[in-house]
């Protein structure tokens, strides 16, 4: 529709929204937020307390693991790398940052620090992990992190 008011073409565009109905099915297989925080905080109990078995216990059968240059598939072979992981550190220290969670999904921003066992040497990080749920179980794990500027050993202020 066109109106002119006092020489001023004013042009009225008029756009419905489109209204669907939620399929059930899908709708139903969606995890409450609340379940996604209490996985990702047994995650992070897990890492720190060095249980490579409740780690991988999270995960679904098929689920994968994916670190910088590494990926681990099924439940088993996440727990042998949890596992390899704890037999060599100590100390792991995790500050939780922010969850953002939509749908299935979540995003995890966490300080990390561990100390090698056999040089004493700590390892800070600043990690975004990128996760997905399937029935209550994740079913992808993928880590993006950052050992050159984490924020939590920063000296530099804002």
């Amino acid at each position: 529709m066109i109106l002119i008011l006092g020489g001023i073409s004013v042009i009225v565009i008029n756009i419905e929204k489109a209204i669907t109905t939620p399929d059930p099915v899908i709708m139903s297989n969606i995890i409450s937020p609340v379940l996604i925080r209490s996985l990702i905080e047994q995650a992070k109990d897990s890492w720190i307390n060095g249980n490579a078995e409740s780690f991988a216990a999270l995960f679904t059968s098929d689920g994968e693991f994916i670190v910088p240059g590494n990926r681990w598939k099924g439940q088993q072979a996440i727990k042998q790398a949890a596992a390899d992981f704890a037999n060599n550190t100590s100390s792991v220290k995790i500050e939780i940052h922010r969850i953002i969670i939509e749908g299935n999904q979540a995003v995890v921003e966490w300080y990390w620090e561990d100390t090698a066992k056999v040089t004493g040497q700590k390892s800070p990080a600043d990690d975004a992990i990128v996760i997905d749920f399937v029935d209550d179980k994740i079913k992808r794990w993928r880590e993006y992190i950052d050992t050159k500027t984490p924020l939590s050993n920063s000296t530099q202020k804002g």
